[in-house]
């Protein structure tokens, strides 16, 4: 049961201010890629360029090939994990993370396939044992992998078949999907066969201590947070009894609407004040996915225009807040960076978007590729 006890408020902008820190987004930091990944317990990767575009906005001298070599030499990967989408992982949380989150929204997600009847008269155990069989053999496409599925199983619905096998068994996307401007079709193996013996099993853990782990390195990358903001994060549910397990180490705080918050006593909490520099985020950034109240980054108000049906568009911060969208145009021989705010800038902000926007842009094109930044006046966009 949570405490009654009356605990410290924060405010939206202190809160905002912290999670930008953990989130290496106050200023960028000189950690390697591999490092940072696992501090911010991977990296949304629904689509292939967010990651790289998420590590250039966090981390000093990021170059994509960096990124790029790591899914290379399998110390990262693409796997489905949190809320049951694809995130780029290190070895080992691809494995453990994906153990950790299998009962929550994954095993949601297989219900489904099995309420819809796509999948009457299936074996789940028989379909999980020839899935891991044909990926192992060697990496196969969806399509691959459902038309041999389909030899057992011809009465059964196709897609429900692949989509089953990937919340049935951990499943990597193999390179080159993935790699900076090369990529490649999505193609499976299961994360035994693609890490090897280069990813430790790791102790059987007692009750409750993997998710104790992960409540900690959560609130170190995305704190401080309620039970429900971790929950929101990694599609789990029940995961009160780990915060309770671990409350008497944790400081606890309450929000402006009395909501409980709990942290790290050594993970900082900078000034309210702090300045935040303009940040260009790629979509479904988990800065932006990973807590029950979003407030701490998006004002209500805003909320809605940063989606259009499944679709979600790249964001920038201004002060710390999510301020408008930005796109890219990537002609053959010139990219053009369109800014787009939802109200009015400064002179002053104009400028650090611009400087922000340049040093993406000379970070994420090739080499001697021209490009253009433009400003798009809110009142263009409303018209």
């Amino acid at each position: 049961m949570a405490s009654t006890t009356k605990h410290p408020v924060l405010s939206r902008r202190a809160l905002n201010r912290a999670t930008l820190d953990r989130q290496l987004l106050l200023r960028r930091a000189p950690l390697g890629v591999e490092e940072a990944v696992a501090h911010l317990l991977g990296l949304q990767a629904q689509n292939t360029k967010p990651p790289y575009y998420a590590l250039a906005a966090r981390l000093d001298g990021f170059r994509p090939e960096q990124l790029s070599d790591l899914m290379e030499s399998r110390a990262v990967a693409r796997i489905v994990t949190m809320r049951s989408t694809v995130h780029t992982h290190t070895a080992q949380d691809a494995v453990a993370l994906r153990r950790l989150v299998q009962p929550g929204a994954i095993d949601r997600e297989l219900a489904i396939f099995v309420a819809r009847k796509g999948l009457d008269g299936v074996d789940l155990e028989r379909l999980a044992v020839l899935s891991r069989e044909l990926v192992e053999e060697r990496p196969r496409t969806p399509k691959q992998l459902r038309e041999e599925l389909l030899k057992e199983w011809p009465h059964a619905d196709p897609q429900s078949l692949s989509l089953a096998a990937r919340c049935l068994l951990p499943l990597v996307q193999v390179t080159p999907r993935g790699l900076w401007r090369r990529g490649g079709q999505v193609a499976l193996t299961t994360t035994d066969a693609w890490f090897g013996d280069g990813v430790e099993p790791g102790e059987k853990d007692g009750e409750g201590e993997e998710s104790d782990r992960t409540v900690l390195r959560y609130l170190r990358a995305f704190g401080p947070a309620s039970v429900k903001d971790m929950q929101s994060w990694c599609g789990l549910t029940r995961l009160a009894e780990a915060f309770e397990r671990l409350r008497p180490q944790l400081l606890v705080f309450h929000n402006e609407r009395g909501t409980e918050l709990f942290d790290l006593p050594d993970a900082p909490r900078p000034d309210e004040d702090t300045p935040a520099p303009p940040r260009f985020l790629p979509e479904f950034d988990n800065l932006l996915l990973s807590h029950a109240d979003r407030t701490r980054v998006v004002t209500p108000e805003i909320r809605s225009r940063t989606w259009q049906g499944n679709r979600a568009f790249s964001v920038f911060l201004l002060d710390g807040l999510l301020a408008g969208l930005w796109h890219l145009d990537e002609a053959k021989d010139r990219t053009t960076l369109t800014i787009e705010p939802f109200a009015p800038v400064t002179r002053a902000e104009r400028a650090e978007l611009a400087a922000e926007a340049e040093r993406t842009l000379r970070i994420m094109t090739p080499p001697g590729t021209s490009y253009d930044i433009v400003h798009k006046d809110p009142s263009e966009q409303a018209a």
